[in-house]
């Protein structure tokens, strides 16, 4: 499949707090922890579905510069739900671990039937689960 994503790297403040929170989070929505990644950092690995796999890794800042997602760079990283409800349900873990809410479930005008959660993670990193009942609509 030509221009699907592949891997994101992200560097992080603090990269203990960052494994927490994205073996917490990344593990709820069904990626796997793996130590299969070049230089040794920590990668989750998504292999489900039709798509080929697709990885995140962390790697440590050299500088503590806060992130801002209105500067140059990633404004925000969306994961598809399957169902309405898991995002709700997805919600309700997040607040029981203590996760910094951004916006709760609500629909959103960007594609009929949108709805979505937004949430930072321990550096501000504006996070998404989103569950559209058209995923292949084109959101920008």
């Amino acid at each position: 499949m030509f221009g699907y994503p592949h891997h994101l790297d992200m560097t992080v403040s603090n990269l203990k707090a960052s494994i927490a929170f994205y073996d917490n989070v990344l593990t709820r929505l069904r990626y796997q922890r793996t130590d299969q990644y070049a230089g040794g950092a920590p990668c989750w690995l998504h292999t489900g579905g039709e798509g080929p796999a697709f990885s995140i890794a962390l790697h440590q800042a050299d500088n503590h510069a806060s992130h801002d997602r209105y500067s140059p760079g990633l404004h925000h990283l969306a994961f598809h739900a399957e169902r309405r409800d898991e995002v709700d349900i997805f919600y309700d873990y997040l607040v029981q671990n203590g996760s910094e809410i951004l916006d709760p479930p609500a629909e959103y005008d960007y594609t009929p039937g949108y709805y979505a959660v937004f949430f930072a993670d321990p550096d501000g990193i504006k996070l998404e689960l989103v569950y559209e009942p058209n995923p292949h609509n084109v959101v920008a």
